[in-house]
């Protein structure tokens, strides 16, 4: 991915930046895709500086669904069309924060709408690397199944999408 087009941010590397008060810091916990699968760890939240929010939830992805990936383009090109082609090393994903639900009790992040197959089929890339808009676009459009989600979009108006509306806010307990 290019580094030229950067937009999402660590939220760990902007100064000024912090969880807010009534959102749960979610880094360290498992991911659970709609089967109840754990397909990985919040490793990092991903910051949009011109939205100035948490818009994706960076996820080191569980061995066994990197090996089940691969997997998946053991089949002839001639059997159907392959989505993405994941390279060694390129073991990280993102996920929306408005298509994850915060468990604080069991503190797990679920996944009601993705399952592990999608989940396996996604572009992947290296931690660390610079996340473009494109592989934004790609994977939004991979988890909806929306082809009508197209590079026309811009950066602006992209994330006052449903898929990155926090409803994960805490509740005062009464």
């Amino acid at each position: 991915m290019k580094d030229t087009n950067k937009n999402l941010f660590n939220l760990d590397e902007l100064s000024g930046y912090k969880v807010a008060d009534n959102y749960s810091d979610v880094r360290g916990w498992d991911v659970k895709d709609a089967n109840k699968r754990t397909i990985g760890k919040v490793d990092h939240l991903l910051v949009n500086k011109i939205a100035e929010r948490v818009v994706y939830l960076d996820v080191e992805v569980d061995t066994t669904l990197i090996e089940e990936g691969f997997n998946t383009y053991q089949d002839k090109a001639s059997d159907g069309v392959h989505e993405f082609l994941n390279k060694e090393g390129e073991n990280h994903l993102i996920i929306p924060i408005g298509m994850a639900i915060f468990d604080e009790e069991e503190k797990l992040v679920n996944t009601q709408h993705i399952d592990s197959s999608t989940f396996a089929k996604t572009k992947r890339f290296k931690k660390g690397d610079a996340i473009d808009f494109e592989y934004e676009l790609n994977v939004v459009r991979h988890y909806k199944g929306d082809s009508t989600i197209h590079n026309s979009n811009t950066v602006e108006g992209f994330y006052k999408r449903e898929e990155f509306n926090n409803p994960n806010h805490k509740r005062d307990k009464k």
